[in-house]
């Protein structure tokens, strides 16, 4: 079974033309969010181990998942009183943003498989606001995840590009100036025209 980069779902979530171009393409280009993103991301990427409070912590630890073909590094996993839950770094505001909670459902799905435990939450903590935002890993959201798994595996097997498609996010995309997403719809009048 075709391995899928934990990342892969909310890149795909975020926009799948997005996901098409970086692990189809390998293409990626930084700007000010990703240069954020990557700088906030350098401590809890170095692995080691710790408590805080009552919860013992691990940073940089690779999941994985046989039974959905998953791997990826998390930035952060918790145990508590023989509960684990990953937690994932963002560097914006506070948001509760679908991507975000798909990447967290993976990882909790690969630390189900892991460990031999339920999962029932994780958290997204932003870099910005230095709060977490706990994300219920309800049996709608494993759906959702599970479907976007799927979907992400279909476009690595067959590499079809889906159609770049602008809405908001793009604005802040590393990869806009590469996919045009207005392109397609100047050209359609253009030729009208």
């Amino acid at each position: 079974m075709l391995e899928i980069p934990i990342a892969a779902l909310n890149h795909y979530a975020y926009c799948p033309h997005r996901c098409w171009r970086m692990f189809c393409a390998g293409e990626f280009v930084d700007n000010v969010y990703t240069v954020e993103g990557t700088t906030g991301h350098q401590r809890i990427h170095t692995v080691g181990e710790g408590f805080r409070e009552e919860a013992w912590q691990v940073r940089g630890i690779w999941l994985s998942s046989q039974r959905y073909g998953l791997v990826g590094k998390a930035d952060l996993v918790e145990s508590e009183s023989g509960e684990f839950y990953p937690v994932e770094y963002k560097r914006g505001k506070q948001n509760p943003w679908e991507n975000d909670d798909l990447q967290v459902c993976a990882q909790g799905l690969c630390l189900e498989e892991m460990t031999g435990t339920p999962v029932a939450k994780g958290y997204v903590y932003s870099l910005q606001s230095r709060r977490r935002r706990e994300v219920e890993l309800s049996p709608q959201l494993r759906q959702t995840a599970i479907a976007t798994l799927e979907a992400v595996r279909e476009l690595l097997t067959t590499g079809n590009c889906p159609p770049a498609v602008y809405e908001k996010p793009c604005r802040g995309c590393s990869l806009f100036d590469r996919c045009l997403p207005q392109a397609a719809t100047k050209m359609a009048r253009y030729r009208e025209a």
